[in-house]
């Protein structure tokens, strides 16, 4: 899987996604980043607009290979429970006959707070977890699926990571995948939830040193 990160700066043509779609393996998938023009507003629920714009776009043409929807918010925007409501109440269930899965990359620290972890379940939407000193990083489960953007490869490390770190980021896929969750995350829920079904866990290698990347992600399947 890989993280589309182009159609968050424009939009594709829906014969691009086509392309896409006949280039990769029967079971690979794209996460898809959504519009910068309908996150980086001041008043999110006024975006229905543009999510609607977004999502005609052409990325159901991706058909069985369209992964989750990442709807990454500047870092200047801080949570305001009455309008991220309206804007989780604008996002489809569905599109072109496909689930939409999406995902909310929040980016300011106002949003470790217990009251948006229960925005965002009532709304069963995923949150990203940043592995990153750049970006609020809390683990919390929010939706039925993991989304986790790890952003701390090393250029001196052939794989990017040292082997200890790979172990322990697939020890942590694998408790997510079984329904469970890792010890020693940083949370803002101090009480784990209760285990629950098995979960898609996405797990993706971006920022730090984007060279070794291939490598980390490589390695790391390898340990499954």
């Amino acid at each position: 899987m890989i993280e589309i990160n182009n159609t968050y700066y424009s939009s594709q043509k829906p014969a691009t996604f086509a392309r896409w779609v006949g280039e990769t393996p029967d079971d690979f998938l794209f996460a898809v980043k959504a519009s910068r023009f309908v996150t980086n507003r001041r008043v999110l629920a006024e975006a229905g607009e543009s999510i609607q714009r977004f999502v005609h776009s052409g990325i159901t043409e991706l058909g069985a290979k369209l992964g989750p929807i990442v709807w990454q918010f500047a870092p200047t925007k801080r949570f305001d429970p009455v309008d991220l409501e309206a804007f989780l109440k604008l996002l489809p269930s569905d599109a072109g006959g496909l689930q939409m899965r999406h995902v909310l990359d929040v980016r300011h620290e106002t949003f470790k707070s217990a009251e948006y972890l229960q925005l965002a379940r009532r709304y069963r939407t995923a949150t990203v977890f940043t592995d990153s000193d750049d970006y609020p990083s809390f683990a919390d489960i929010t939706g039925d699926l993991v989304y986790v953007r790890m952003m701390r490869t090393e250029p001196v490390l052939l794989e990017g990571c040292t082997p200890q770190v790979l172990d322990g980021l697939a020890a942590c896929a694998h408790a997510w995948r079984d329904g469970s969750e890792p010890k020693g995350l940083p949370r803002v829920d101090s009480a784990p939830a209760a285990p629950t079904t098995p979960r898609d866990v996405f797990m993706l290698f971006i920022g730090g040193a984007k060279e070794r990347a291939p490598a980390a992600a490589v390695s790391l399947r390898g340990r499954f």
